[in-house]
């Protein structure tokens, strides 16, 4: 007997099967479906997918980048971390009027190596090409606001969370229509919410665009890693972790790879330890953290679609 899907690997399995066609900006194509859940019970082990690998350095990595409110690419390349790069190529290239690549191709892959190392050893360079505009991160932390200040929404809701937990008002938003054209890509998990009951911390995130194969298994983690430091920062159990997709799409180029990944056998959940509790929510380091017993399937390749 067939075991029961977890619920990415079950929504997953949903879309791919009932998304209706449909086109988008980078030309791919996709099957799509709109308004999709999917819930976790944090206590239960920690939602890193296992029927692929995903690398969790990569996920602590960006979340840390974003605490930071950074916006510069070569803070996160300085960890090794590439998740970001395809987009401030690709506008450098267009900005300095050099053609573009197929992705993935040589060229591509030369070219943007090539790209990465300036960013990283020529600081005007990456000033003034590797910047990704106010995304996330300076979002959560250093929200612009008309009299030339800025608001920290991250520390305003844990200092809630501490003094008023039945706030209904724990959200930060990453949406500012006033920065987006300023980004190099338009944030896509936008908001999240915090929900405490019974000594336990609940979050839901609201997501307008989900690649479910490359980016959805990302965002899950990040934001339960964010859950679990938010609870532990205010001495709480950790509960729920609610994930709400808008447009939930697989690329038609990823198809193969979602049907292969759909053949596995999920195993069990990997527990997060958490080495020690930092003054704050902005002093935790990449090796506060670590997995105990995750065991996932291979990695399957698959190209972003930029």
């Amino acid at each position: 007997m067939t075991k029961k899907r977890p619920p990415y690997e079950k929504l997953l399995q949903k879309v791919l099967k009932k998304g209706n066609e449909k086109g988008d900006r980078t030309g791919t194509g996709t099957v799509s479906l709109f308004g999709q859940q999917i819930r976790y019970d944090l206590s239960k082990g920690f939602p890193l997918i296992t029927t692929k690998r995903v690398p969790m350095s990569l996920i602590v990595s960006e979340l840390l980048f974003f605490l930071k409110g950074s916006s510069l690419l070569a803070d996160l390349l300085a960890d090794n971390n590439h998740i970001w790069s395809e987009w401030p190529f690709v506008k450098y290239l267009e900005a300095t009027g050099q053609k573009v690549p197929a992705v993935n191709s040589e060229e591509w892959v030369a070219a943007l190596k090539a790209y990465e190392e300036r960013v990283m050893t020529e600081p005007d360079f990456g000033a003034q090409y590797g910047d990704l505009g106010p995304i996330y991160g300076v979002q959560w932390v250093d929200w612009p606001t008309p009299d030339g200040g800025t608001i920290n929404q991250v520390r305003k809701v844990v200092e809630t969370i501490k003094v008023n937990p039945n706030s209904r008002r724990l959200v930060v938003s990453a949406w500012n229509p006033a920065d987006l054209e300023k980004m190099v890509l338009e944030p896509c998990h936008i908001l999240f919410q915090f929900y405490v009951n019974d000594g336990k911390l609940s979050c839901q995130m609201y997501q307008r665009s989900a690649d479910m194969f490359l980016g959805v298994p990302f965002n899950i983690a990040s934001y339960a890693l964010l859950t679990h430091m938010v609870a532990q920062q205010c001495d709480l159990e950790v509960g729920e972790f609610i994930w709400v997709g808008g447009d939930t799409h697989i690329y038609n180029n990823h198809a193969e790879q979602v049907k292969l990944q759909l053949t596995r056998e999920a195993r069990p959940l990997p527990e997060l330890v958490i080495k020690r509790k930092p003054d704050s929510i902005f002093d935790y380091t990449i090796d506060d953290f670590a997995l105990d017993g995750y065991d996932p399937h291979p990695g399957i390749k698959g190209a972003v679609a930029v």
